[in-house]
């Protein structure tokens, strides 16, 4: 191994009875250092521990200590400390890792040699939904349904955990991903090989790896893709990221919650447009915030834009690890180091980092609020809620508009459920989850919720019987202490039965809507409100039938599950009559007193019920226990299987690399508008019965019932790639409806998008998408990019990409090409009926990042493009057809 230029400034540090070794960067005597940003400080250490001269060189540490004057303009390589999986990413991630031993083998490598040379820690809990609700026997029914829809995937993945090194997998059960890594597997400061001590850091295939940024980790999503290659030894490239600082003042007042204050920040860092930068919290302010409140604004980075929503360690940190029943020993030296390290910080010091740029925020200003009702950005403060929908109800369809004309505004709809008539308009509250990590994490909002339940029960109100109601928390732990709190039996009443432990509702796992009320729905075509404590809620995400959702704290969606609509103001309206008083109760008279919720998160949350749940993860549970899988390196593929096949992206692959063929005669396969999302491009949720993919399932032998759901089958090309552009509200300008079709050129016939692409791929057509903005945002999907490259589709030209995607993208050897400002398809005149010509250089060496790409049309039509490689390595990654090939051939060679 080449020797580390940096080891002279190696140090020792000691921490009650045992000696640890550190990099010290203070031994650098380098005044730059103090300036820099604490996240960019933790790019530094790695660059210096890792410096080798040969992936990563001192020029890059140099560049990182420049900070000030090469942010954004110098590329630098960064190994995470470890990589994070759930189960939807994880399957596809474990079935690469498998398909690439497999081609190890057959061009003469050893298989052995594709093995993560990190840690990998994969949670599963992606896969349990809300089939049973408002009963005290849905956890139980909701888990049994769980291992019996899923028992293929939990084999293979049962045999991952034996068959790679290093593969921690935490069984169904455990928690959410985020919750379980900010509670229990978050290390904080690693302890490696020779007592060496570093700052933890990850990468994870969900976008909100970012919730653990609120515990001072650095760490962020990237796709599936990107992160294979990590666990295989490979840096991560990145652009030197600007840092926005963010300045909080003040404290938040009583009335408002941490889940107020994200949607907040969302919507103020949207504005600002942070897409690609690190933000890093700082101010008198931040000491006022639990790391859970910090956590929770961590969390939503993906929904205000940004790579990173950093908070730096401090005093309450070391306190979040103490009670969550992180040992004394570690807490010690993980303390020591950060100190010794110039990683702990003080919010109340006058003195802070340089930042490229800074906004405030008075925390005092912070009001109660929801964001919907189709973007996670979009805030609306309570009071003006009642409002807000109605005008969403008659604008014109958008983001915020759904087009209604007065006669349909007026529409209602009466059905019958469990015997009695019901009447419901616009805006019925049918959906009222507690669900999702960047809330269910957080003591205070769920204790919030359980006491308002607690003081709406006292007086007798009641959630309508039709409303399905969930609470899917994080982890165990906030059972432990709703059951500690005597909180849990007033949930229950109001239906907030516990219906699992998983993502459930926020990621489209909210399962079926009673069948009266479904079909209520459907006949008048209303719309109708899903209220959740999640971080996502594009239309059609949560359910297909629901066509407004708003993003709110735990203690809102039971307030809104009690008024039953979304269409009212909390201030003149009650919530219902009291059977106590006889009196209208309003919600300010039953909301829960800051204090009182304090007082029983004191009483409440204790370190020792950390300490019980998650010693039970290490153990597994009966039902994983008893899971009976194959042993050994290679996978025996069964063909039969439609949840794991053998993926065809290695098949092929030669030692050898052939120059990519030029796109030349493309079809346009879509032509689309902004904000597609990954759930547009490739959906998570339940599979339609009238999809290419159902047709695919039922011709297999698969029941209708047990076709379960995209995101479950990501183990299986041949389920996914008819799944890619399934979304029914994907709105494609070459069909005439809204829904999964599109044109086939050549003969203008309209076909499901999955069947075109096949039928241009049999006739030897290359594929192309024209896109509008955002292209990609939503979740961390690496098959939004698997998908279309399986269907043919060589490359992508929109307004802009959001930057996981993008890199997806590019992973797979998919061209990303980007409109020049202010121009876009409708503006060059582009119906997507042309045909097109990418003037690319087929050979590497002629490409640079970020060149002009002429591209033609057959019309005669020519524009110029930019071609998103954003560093060097990309163009590899490219003429490797994808980096998986590219990091196997360097493997082998």
């Amino acid at each position: 191994m080449t020797n580390n230029p940096f080891d002279k400034i190696k140090d020792v540090l000691k921490s009650q009875d045992q000696t640890f070794n550190f990099y010290n960067l203070s031994k650098l005597q380098d005044q730059r250092i103090e300036k820099l940003p604490y996240s960019i400080r933790i790019l530094l250490e790695s660059a210096v521990r890792n410096c080798d001269n040969f992936e990563v060189h001192e020029k890059d540490v140099e560049n990182i200590l420049n900070w000030e004057n090469t942010a954004n303009k110098v590329e630098i390589p960064f190994k995470p400390a470890r990589v994070l999986l759930q189960d939807f990413t994880g399957v596809p991630a474990v079935v690469d890792l498998a398909a690439m031993r497999d081609a190890m083998k057959r061009l003469g490598g050893d298989p052995a040699k594709i093995n993560p040379l990190v840690p990998v820690d994969l949670v599963i809990d992606h896969s349990v939904q809300v089939d049973v609700s408002r009963t005290v026997e849905a956890l139980e029914q909701n888990q049994k349904i769980e291992f019996q829809r899923n028992h293929e995937r939990f084999s293979f993945l049962k045999w991952g955990a034996q068959a790679f090194d290093g593969l921690f997998i935490a069984p169904p059960g455990s928690g959410i991903v985020h919750q379980v890594n900010l509670e229990y597997i978050a290390r904080e400061v690693m302890n490696g090989s020779g007592n060496l001590l570093y700052p933890d850091s990850v990468v994870g295939t969900d976008s909100h790896t970012t919730m653990v940024n609120g515990l001072g980790v650095c760490g962020w999503g990237v796709g599936g893709i990107e992160a294979e290659a990590v666990m295989l030894g490979q840096p991560m490239s990145m652009v030197l990221p600007e840092v926005v600082g963010y300045k909080f003042v003040g404290k938040l007042p009583d009335i408002a919650t941490a889940t107020d204050l994200v949607l907040t920040v969302t919507n103020e860092l949207r504005k600002k447009g942070v897409v690609g930068k690190f933000v890093e919290f700082y101010g008198e302010g931040v000491s006022t915030l639990s790391v859970q409140d910090r956590a929770t604004i961590s969390n939503m980075a993906p929904e205000y834009g940004a790579t990173m929503g950093f908070f730096p360690a401090d005093e309450n940190t070391i306190g979040y690890l103490a009670s969550t029943g992180r040992s004394n020993s570690k807490i010690e030296y993980i303390k020591n180091y950060l100190s010794s390290q110039g990683l702990m910080c003080n919010y109340k010091s006058q003195s802070h980092p340089i930042f490229t740029t800074t906004m405030e925020l008075d925390l005092s200003t912070v009001v109660p609020s929801l964001s919907g009702p189709k973007r996670p950005h979009d805030r609306i403060s309570l009071s003006s809620m009642k409002q807000d929908f109605n005008s969403c109800l008659s604008s014109p369809v958008g983001f915020k508009g759904f087009g209604l004309s007065t006669e349909q505004i007026q529409k209602k709809a009466t059905f019958t459920f469990k015997g009695k008539e019901y009447t419901i308009g616009h805006g019925a509250v049918t959906i009222a989850a507690i669900t999702s990590c960047t809330n269910t994490s957080n003591p205070s909002v769920m204790l919030g919720a359980g006491l308002l339940a607690k003081n709406a029960v006292e007086h007798g109100l009641e959630v309508a019987p039709y409303i399905k109601t969930s609470l899917s928390p994080g982890s165990g732990v906030v059972t432990e202490y709703f059951n500690h709190s005597g909180l849990q039996e007033p949930l229950n009443k109001l239906g907030f039965d516990l219906t699992g432990y998983g993502c459930m509702t926020c990621i489209g796992n909210s399962g079926e809507l009673a069948e009266p009320l479904a079909e209520a729905i459907t006949k008048e075509d209303l719309v109708v409100a899903g209220v959740l404590s999640g971080n996502r809620n594009f239309e059609g995400r949560i359910h297909p039938l629901l066509r407004a959702n708003y993003l709110a704290s735990p203690p809102l969606v039971v307030a809104y599950a009690l008024a039953g609509t979304v269409d009212i103001n909390f201030e003149t309206t009650p919530l219902g009559i009291s059977k106590k008083t006889g009196q209208p109760v309003f919600l300010r008279e039953i909301w829960p007193s800051k204090d009182l919720i304090q007082q029983t998160i004191k009483s409440s949350v204790l370190p020792d019920m950390y300490e019980r749940v998650y010693s039970n993860v290490n153990d597994g549970n009966k039902s994983w226990n008893d899971l009976k899988v194959p042993t050994g390196l290679l996978y025996p593929w069964d063909e039969k299987s439609t949840y794991i096949h053998n993926p065809p992206f290695f098949k092929t692959m030669e030692l050898t690399v052939s120059k990519r063929p030029a796109i030349t005669n493309a079809y346009c396969l879509l032509n689309l508008g902004d904000s597609i999302t990954t759930d547009h491009i490739s959906p998570a949720g339940n599979i339609n019965r009238k999809s290419s993919a159902a047709r695919y399932l039922e011709g297999k032998g698969v029941k209708p019932e047990d076709f379960n759901t995209y995101g479950s089958r990501r183990g299986n090309d041949e389920v996914m790639v008819r799944g890619t552009f399934a979304n029914t509200r994907l709105v494609n300008k070459l069909s005439p409806a809204v829904g999964p079709q599109t044109t086939y050129v050549p003969t203008g016939e309209l076909m499901f998008v999955s069947d075109a692409a096949e039928k241009y791929q049999s006739e030897g057509h290359q594929l192309i998408v024209l896109a509008g903005s955002d292209y990609g945002s939503g979740s961390s999907r690496d098959w939004a990019a698997k998908g279309p490259y399986l269907q043919g589709i060589k490359c992508v030209i929109a307004i802009s990409f959001e930057r996981i995607h993008r890199s997806n993208l590019v992973g797979m050897g998919i061209i990303p090409l980007q409109f020049q400002p202010g121009q876009n398809a409708s503006t060059l005149g582009l119906t997507g009926k042309e045909q097109f010509n990418i003037e690319l250089p087929t050979d590497k060496s002629l490409i640079k990042t970020g060149q002009s790409v002429k591209v033609a049309t057959n019309c005669g039509k020519s524009f110029e493009t930019i071609l998103r490689f954003d560093t060097p390595i990309e163009i590899e990654y490219w003429a490797n057809n994808g980096i998986l090939s590219y990091v196997l051939r360097k493997l082998l060679n």
